[in-house]
């Protein structure tokens, strides 16, 4: 691994930062899913809905290299097992399907009904879970997966 040089979070902040959990980790995606529906929508104004993507893309690519540069995670990504590389390859461009879909979709309608029926990949990731990673939800989780697709059915229809 190559270490760029310098740091972007002060060594307090990456402690905090480290010692988050699986659910604080969630939590923050959540809100900043929320966000990214706000600022999209807000940036869609007078746009091309795929520019707009690609812009936001070029943000990512330049704040995650920075980070993988400044935590010292850089390598060469050739250098990855080939079934590793591929599923990150088609991890991406699902990405991107996605992206381009939600920005057009983000353009066309309110924010307000477009985030909940995005919503609907908690429901289709559970299922997916369960047909191709072998996992089995219990009952419970069953009934809060329903309770989620029936929340997006009242908020987005």
């Amino acid at each position: 691994m190559t270490q760029c040089a310098g740091s972007i979070l002060p060594v307090y902040a990456r402690a905090v930062v480290t010692d988050f959990t699986w659910f604080q980790w969630a939590l923050l995606s959540a809100v900043f899913a929320a966000l990214t529906a706000i600022f999209a929508k807000l940036g869609l104004q007078g746009v091309d809905s795929d520019l707009a993507t690609l812009i936001r893309t070029v943000v990512i690519v330049l704040v995650l290299g920075a980070l993988v540069c400044a935590r010292g995670k850089w390598m060469n990504p050739l250098q990855l097992q080939s079934g590793t590389l591929c599923w990150l390859l088609l991890s991406g461009l699902a990405t991107g399907a996605s992206w381009l879909c939600y920005f057009r979709a983000l353009k066309l309608g309110p924010a307000s009904k477009v985030a909940p029926i995005d919503k609907l990949s908690v429901v289709l990731v559970a299922l997916f879970a369960v047909l191709f990673l072998g996992e089995r939800p219990g009952m419970r989780d069953w009934f809060g997966i329903a309770l989620v697709a029936a929340g997006v059915c009242v908020l987005g229809f």
